[in-house]
């Protein structure tokens, strides 16, 4: 990591997007949800939302199949959508061939810019996982396999390369709050980033560990159980703990 990685975060609160009173309350819904101000985009979202969403079954499959597909960037051949999957900005988001969105997760590419969240070719994202791009973008490579109750939140970038596995519970990416100053509360005084987060190939990420931001993790690498990862890591390395070190290598 270097200065140049380094990212001052710079974002209007979500409390101020949503108490706005310069805008009318379906503008800032539209706003937050879409990202845009066409009302046949909104009109298309809410109907397949409020039929499709919560359809339980087969049917709920093949209806989500048919009418979610249009409010995406790219949805892949193949692709499976389960119950109550909650959508911010799908015009920013591409599915490769055979995704499978389990249930009760969250794909939000608000704060993604035009990068978007990008999902390869057989990626799995299990049931209540939040993939968010809140200042940063998000590419996970094909055949990647994430466990339950997993957050993606990207700050300044995620890049997750192929074939790689992610337990339950993992959280990946974030950002940090400025601290300088005691006269204000820290949540206002502002965020950065140390980074991207990149997961490499082939790599395997324990139950419950953390990834910081401004991290690299080498192809390979099996991550423990509950390890907290602050720094770079090589190629093929086991790493455990809080914080993780390196205990052996895989070669």
């Amino acid at each position: 990591m270097t200065s140049d990685d380094i990212k001052v975060i710079s974002k209007v609160p979500l409390s101020e997007q949503l108490g706005s009173t310069n805008t009318s309350l379906l503008k800032r819904y539209q706003s937050k949800v879409l990202g845009n101000s066409t009302v046949f985009d909104l009109i298309r979202y809410e109907l397949a939302t409020l039929l499709f969403a919560n359809l339980p079954g087969s049917l709920g499959y093949v209806f989500r199949k048919r009418f979610f597909k249009s409010l995406f960037r790219q949805f892949g051949s193949g692709v499976i959508l389960g119950q109550s999957v909650v959508l911010r900005h799908p015009n920013r988001i591409s599915l490769g061939d055979r995704v499978a969105i389990d249930d009760g997760v969250l794909l939000d590419a608000s704060g993604a810019g035009d990068a978007g969240l990008v999902f390869g070719n057989d990626v799995i994202v299990s049931r209540n996982c939040v993939v968010q791009g809140k200042t940063g973008s998000v590419k996970l490579g094909a055949k990647v396999d994430i466990g339950c109750n997993v957050i993606l939140s990207s700050g300044n970038g995620i890049i997750v390369g192929n074939s790689v596995l992610i337990a339950g519970n993992c959280y990946i990416g974030g950002g940090r709050y400025i601290t300088d100053r005691t006269d204000i509360p820290m949540m206002e005084q502002g965020v950065y980033s140390k980074g991207p987060v990149v997961i490499e190939d082939d790599v395997w990420l324990g139950a419950g560990a953390t990834v910081l931001d401004g991290v690299r993790i080498g192809r390979g690498s099996v991550i423990g159980a509950g390890a907290l990862v602050t720094k770079d890591l090589p190629e093929y390395s086991v790493a455990i703990g809080v914080p993780a070190k390196v205990v052996k290598s895989r070669k």
